[in-house]
């Protein structure tokens, strides 16, 4: 188990933060990985308990750890919430598996929706830092483009890296304020079809609500996409 200070936090979506804490030397994990954090000493606490789970939001190469969450009204967010920089919290991990497969000749699916973005987030800076060659493609459905964490930063990293693409779909502009000229709807087959190439065999990645996720797995078994292809992370409670 760390401890480690809050540094900064800052909301990066409509009801969505992202917090960053300072990195102990010794925390080493890969990107797509998780770690659970327990609040020390928090002013409240309910049923649900001070621990949470998250996807580690920041690549390896940097300097602080980073998760984001959609922000509820739970005495565990609530103190999320207010926390103050040098504020202390407790961690364990890394955990998990859910992180890029090494054939670089099979390309990469990210399926994501909402804060599910968060381990992808990571594997796409992480790769392009790296320089690796493998081949990303990240399907991000929002509600509309305010709810859409990250978004901006996507698109720039697709414009670094040549072998990223970004198909961003929202599925209910009618309540935005914002104009979009990208995708819009769920994530189907004939999207999917659209920008993956044909006779590629990618590797799907899937992370969000669980119901996007039963959904995204029930549409991939449908086209007879083997469950050894599909690697998936349900974010629950959030």
């Amino acid at each position: 188990m760390y401890k480690i200070a809050l540094l900064s936090k800052e909301t990066v979506a409509d009801g969505t933060m992202l917090f960053h804490f300072k990195k102990p030397a010794e925390f080493k994990y890969q990107a797509g990985q998780s770690l659970d954090m327990t609040l020390v000493e928090p002013k409240e606490t309910d049923a649900e308990g001070n621990t949470r789970a998250f996807s580690i939001a920041s690549s390896p190469q940097e300097d602080f750890l980073a998760i984001a969450t959609r922000m509820r009204d739970t005495a565990f967010k609530r103190t999320l919430h207010d926390m103050v920089p040098n504020t202390e919290v407790a961690i364990q991990g890394p955990f998990g598996s859910f992180f890029l497969h090494e054939n670089t000749k099979r390309p990469a699916v990210f399926l994501s929706g909402g804060i599910g973005i968060t381990p992808f987030r990571a594997i796409i800076k992480d790769t392009t830092e790296r320089l690796l060659p493998h081949t990303l493609l990240l399907f991000y459905s929002n509600r509309r483009p305010e709810d859409a964490a990250f978004l901006e930063e996507l698109q720039n990293l697709q414009k670094r890296n040549p072998n990223f693409t970004l198909v961003a779909t929202m599925t209910d502009m009618e309540k935005s304020a914002r104009s979009w000229n990208g995708e819009r709807g769920y994530i189907d087959q004939a999207m999917l079809r659209k920008y993956i190439p044909e006779n590629s065999e990618p590797i799907y990645y899937l992370a969000g609500p669980a119901t996007m996720v039963a959904a995204m797995r029930a549409l991939l078994s449908k086209h007879e996409i083997s469950g050894d292809d599909i690697r998936f992370e349900e974010f629950t409670g959030y």
